[in-house]
């Protein structure tokens, strides 16, 4: 399974925390990993702590954003102890078990955000669904390594006891860039046809969780893409 998950981390700053998460992987058997608006170059000091998982600091895909880090994924979780109305909110073990089952859909990206402030609004409304871990209301925020642990863990537990993998064609899943084309042809017909006359406020981002929620094949969303671009078209016509 480690091939088809990808652990995001958003504007990390200590390095400390780059090493551990790297262990971490390592432990768990996961390398595929995208770093997000870097906050810290102490390279060296990452490297003190990614004991035996040195290499896997050299290959992280280091990119300026969220949308370059999730383009690729069929599916984005988020990880944050709030609720976002409209957006499922799972636990470690649950988003472990439906990545698994999501897997020959296409990758999934467990998106952590930075240390002081965790992942902004807007990034939240972006992940297709939510997850926190079931801390104690007294101190509920985990150090950013601690959270990956623990989610690392979760995926090695779901994979481990998964049965045997029978071999199932499904269709591939539209990837998240993929989702983001459907929506600004979806924005840009309603404009059209004067929906959004004034601010968007909550219609985009409702119809948007519609089709998130209805995991769409590869071929579907071009489907969509086509209808919503020419409806567009015919109607500013």
């Amino acid at each position: 399974m480690a091939p088809m998950i990808r652990l995001v981390l958003l504007r990390p700053r200590d390095p400390e925390n780059l090493g551990a998460v790297a262990r971490v992987m390592k432990n768990f058997g996961l390398d595929d990993w995208a770093v997000a608006a870097l906050g810290t170059h102490d390279f060296p000091a990452a490297r003190r702590v990614a004991v035996h998982a040195e290499e896997l600091l050299d290959r992280p895909r280091v990119v300026p954003t969220l949308d370059e880090a999730v383009a690729d994924c069929a599916w984005v979780v988020g990880t944050s102890s709030r609720r976002v109305r409209g957006k499922r909110r799972l636990s470690p073990a649950e988003v472990a078990r439906e990545a698994l089952l999501r897997a020959p859909e296409g990758r999934t990206a467990v998106v952590f955000g930075d240390e002081r402030s965790g992942l902004s609004n807007a990034e939240l409304d972006r992940c297709h669904d939510l997850s926190a871990i079931p801390a104690a209301e007294a101190q509920p925020s985990l150090n950013l390594a601690q959270a990956v642990a623990i989610y690392a863990w979760e995926l090695r537990e779901a994979a481990l006891g998964a049965p045997a993998a029978q071999a199932v064609r499904r269709a591939r899943g539209a990837t998240d860039a993929e989702l983001s084309r459907v929506e600004a042809a979806l924005r840009g017909a309603l404009r059209a046809a004067g929906f959004l006359a004034g601010p968007e406020r909550h219609a985009v981002r409702d119809l948007r969780a519609t089709l998130r929620r209805a995991r769409l094949s590869r071929r579907e969303a071009r489907l969509w893409l086509s209808a919503l671009v020419t409806l567009g078209r015919e109607v500013r016509r």
